[in-house]
């Protein structure tokens, strides 16, 4: 990666990278292959099959799901944000597009990156992957309350 000391003062002290120490973030970021999206450039597209994750470093991206004719805005990703990581385990089709909201540069990780990481820092592989998953499960349980509260108080009061 030629600009690798940038993409870390970017994502240095970010959620997903918070246990790794030096060494272990600058194996990390030579493993991982950049990707430049242009505003309107679609990252990711619903139902297409995954093989990686991406990590935001710069611009903003939507998430927007699609169904039957119809497209439902999920959220904004901004830096530091990361998606698509359920592919890294099932290589299953993805859940919605991710569009770049003007210029937007992005870290691809796959699993022959874990993979090379394991093998020269194993420690740091298994501390990006408790962190994804720490982070997945703030989102359930974030998602979780939102789907008890519009049970227990309906929208626009209606039962």
């Amino acid at each position: 990666m030629s600009n690798s000391s940038e993409y870390r003062s970017k994502i240095e002290g970010q959620p997903l990278f918070a246990e790794f120490n030096s060494e272990e973030l600058t194996e990390l970021l030579d493993l991982l292959d950049p990707v430049f999206a242009e505003d309107g450039e679609v990252i990711v597209k619903q139902d297409d099959r995954g093989d990686c994750m991406y990590i935001l470093v710069e611009g903003e991206a939507r998430i927007t799901h699609r169904r039957a004719g119809r497209a439902i805005g999920l959220g904004i990703i901004r830096p530091g944000d990361f998606f698509g990581e359920i592919a890294l385990v099932d290589y299953g089709p993805r859940s919605a597009d991710v569009t770049a909201l003007g210029k937007c540069t992005l870290l691809k990780i796959t699993q022959a990156t874990i993979s090379a990481l394991a093998g020269v820092y194993p420690t740091a592989a298994f501390k990006f992957l408790i962190a994804v998953g720490r982070i997945l499960v703030g989102r359930l349980r974030a998602s979780n309350q939102r789907y008890v509260d519009s049970l227990l108080f309906p929208v626009d009061g209606k039962d």
